[in-house]
């Protein structure tokens, strides 16, 4: 804000006439005053004032933003909720003194007014407002009171556990401060963990309860003097369940958030971000955040100084911790010892308690239409994140009053505002689609009806500084009554050719064999199953050969070479093979061939194996191929590709460095 707020009221009066604006002004002398002459003066204003604003006189006809625009976007904005808006107007028609109801105006006043009957209805709207925010305050200090004694209930119940175990009862307290101090500086740091002042305070109030199972550890135990042994170990280790279970044993409280966290935090406060804790042996992010926080916090009391305690933390001598609580740990460090030796349970301020009373508030004492909205503004953010994600043109329009709300990454896409009023007359958005697309997109929404709302649109648009083909959805909506005409239409605009692009390159890499770029085993399989389901009449035969002494490329040469063998080997390959053939490789140094023929299938496989042997710079490349066919192996993709593989090991037992087409004799020697 750029200034305080005045003890007097202030009202901004929105009115395109300086006349109307001054007499208003004249009537209203008590108040303070802020003008606009038009309704993109007022959102400014809003904007930058919003919260020193305690009612706004909005006129309704006015150049660049009329009145109802304005009110569009004090509801897109929520500030309709907390800012009175009195429409005063020379328009007496029903369905605009309907309309501005409809978008939240408190009163509807009709010019020419009676100055009498502005200044009672100005007086009493501020008045009301007033009232409502003193009780909303009411409820608040309520609320902050009873979550002042539900903490001091926990602390003395947990101060007579640590009483029992010998302890002094300040290390309650110490982790208290300590927990709130390290949760409050991880919200700076991060948002991972969505933590609200509410939840901070939660945690911070269960913590008390982290060692409340060692009620059930026996004295002699507890309060040992010296080292305890193996078996003591592994029963005050049981603490943690112990507290765990007398939590979820409760008789009822079981949905409470209280009750929740302080499960978590007795269960796993013992667990480390490393796997190596006790009792469930969690391992980093599977803690969970309230645990992790108090786990360090309770450590912090075995050392007996300040700085020997962050040495021993900060080094691991007290289990692995969370890198970015460590983080927290040394920003915090230099304040901590202050706040442990001054701080107490009454001294969390006041103001910190309303935050979290104020959330309570807004939690559970919303109306129902309050909660509806904060639900649809949830919805909202979420679309707006996927849209940015998707990285997809979507846009929302609406008829009334005639806006589109682009997404961000589509406004930047295109060029325009992410909110532009008027769009018909809109000149940004006119030169973007051209006025023939603007028509073509208004007559294919009028098609669209409430059982068939979904329809679609193809055009030529400029992306990324070329013109291209693109497919524009909609989808209509219409109020609850269908007989009413459309008050909205979502959609997006999605660019065909790189929609089709992503799918191919997806498909390649899905199909087709990373290092070479033949079609991998999986495809090969499913390519050949087809063709073998077809015509019986055609006859095909199924080769299977791998580089005799392959190995010797990647122990003589290296690995890297022997890529480069198996590349040249693929390249030599399908420059072999036709069209029609389908070559692919198996993994490693073996490769498939499928092919189809006639009578001629010796004089095509002598060709294929004489093609690929050779030398390839240092290494010769020698073949063991086996061939099986149809005609002696059946139609059936593994019985065929085990035919082959039983000729491919005749050849490898013999010799290699040759092809052999299998025989039912072969049969016998497996």
């Amino acid at each position: 804000m750029s200034e305080m707020k005045s003890n007097k009221p202030t009202i901004l009066v929105v009115d395109d006439s300086e006349m109307n604006r001054s007499i208003l002004a004249d009537i209203l002398e008590e108040y303070k005053i802020m003008e606009a002459a038009n309704g993109k003066e007022a959102v400014s204003l809003l904007e930058k004032y919003g919260a020193e604003i305690d009612l706004v006189l909005l006129d309704i006809v006015m150049p660049e933003m009329d009145g109802f625009e304005v009110l569009a976007i004090m509801n897109k904005y929520k500030w309709i909720e907390y800012i009175p808006v009195i429409m005063i107007s020379a328009e007496s028609v029903s369905s605009y003194i309907e309309r501005a109801y409809e978008l939240g105006v408190t009163d509807y006043i009709n010019r020419p007014f009676d100055s009498m009957v502005v200044h009672r209805r100005v007086v009493n709207t501020i008045m009301l407002y007033a009232k409502q925010k003193k009780l909303v305050g009411m409820v608040t200090d309520q609320i902050y009171e009873k979550e002042k004694s539900s903490s001091l209930m926990v602390m003395i119940l947990s101060h007579i556990v640590e009483f029992r175990n010998g302890e002094s009862g300040m290390h309650v307290l110490h982790i208290h401060v300590m927990t709130e101090m390290l949760l409050k500086r991880l919200t700076e740091k991060t948002k991972q963990y969505g933590l609200t002042h509410a939840d901070i305070s939660l945690i911070t109030t269960a913590s008390a309860l982290h060692d409340i199972g060692k009620i059930n550890i026996a004295q002699e135990i507890l309060n040992k003097p010296g080292r305890l042994t193996d078996e003591e170990f592994q029963i005050m280790k049981t603490h943690s369940m112990i507290g765990a279970t007398m939590l979820k044993e409760l008789p009822s409280y079981q949905e409470e958030p209280l009750v929740k966290v302080a499960y978590e935090i007795c269960r796993w406060h013992h667990e480390r971000y490393d796997g190596r804790g006790y009792p469930d042996g969690l391992k980093g992010e599977e803690i969970p955040i309230s645990a992790q926080v108090v786990a360090m916090a309770d450590v912090y009391k075995k050392a007996f100084s300040h700085e020997k305690a962050m040495e021993m933390i900060l080094n691991g001598e007290c289990g692995t911790f969370n890198p970015l609580v460590l983080e927290c740990l040394k920003d915090i460090g230099s304040d901590l010892q202050e706040e442990l030796e001054v701080n107490s349970l009454y001294t969390n301020s006041k103001q910190e308690m309303r935050n979290v009373a104020d959330e309570l508030l807004r939690r559970d004492e919303l109306t129902a239409s309050e909660r509806t909205l904060r639900l649809l503004e949830y919805e909202r953010t979420k679309y707006q994140f996927f849209a940015d994600m998707s990285q997809e043109i979507q846009f929302e329009f609406t008829a009334e009053p005639s806006m589109v709300n682009m997404s961000a990454w589509g406004a930047k896409s295109l060029g325009i505002d992410e909110i532009s009023m008027t769009p018909f007359r809109n000149a940004k958005i006119l030169n973007q689609f051209g006025k023939k697309n603007m028509l073509g997109f208004a007559e294919c929404v009028k098609k669209t009806t409430p059982q068939k709302p979904v329809t679609q649109y193809e055009c030529s648009l400029p992306l990324d500084g070329e013109y291209r083909w693109c497919r524009v959805i909609f989808r209509s909506m219409w109020t609850t009554d269908e007989t009413e005409t459309f008050t909205g239409v979502i959609g997006k605009i999605m660019d065909i050719h790189e929609e089709r692009k992503k799918v191919s390159e997806l498909e390649h890499k899905a199909t087709h064999d990373n290092m070479t770029g033949l079609v991998n085993h999986v495809h090969a399989k499913e390519l050949i199953t087809q063709l073998l389901s077809g015509n019986p009449n055609r006859k095909f035969a199924l080769v299977i050969f791998d580089l005799d002494h392959f190995k010797q490329a990647n122990d003589n040469y290296g690995h890297y070479f022997g890529d480069q063998v198996l590349k040249h080997v693929a390249e030599k390959l399908n420059k072999s093979v036709r069209s029609t053939d389908i070559s692919a490789r198996i993994g490693g140094d073996e490769f498939l061939i499928f092919i189809e023929y006639d009578n001629n299938l010796e004089m095509i496989i002598d060709r294929i194996f004489h093609s690929l042997t050779g030398q390839f710079q240092k290494f010769k490349i020698s073949l063991s191929m086996g061939i099986a066919q149809t005609e002696v192996c059946g139609r059936d993709y593994a019985h065929l590709f085990c035919c082959a593989d039983k000729a491919l090991y005749v050849v490898k037992n013999s010799g290699r460095g040759r092809y052999c087409t299998y025989d039912h004799s072969m049969q016998e020697q497996f």
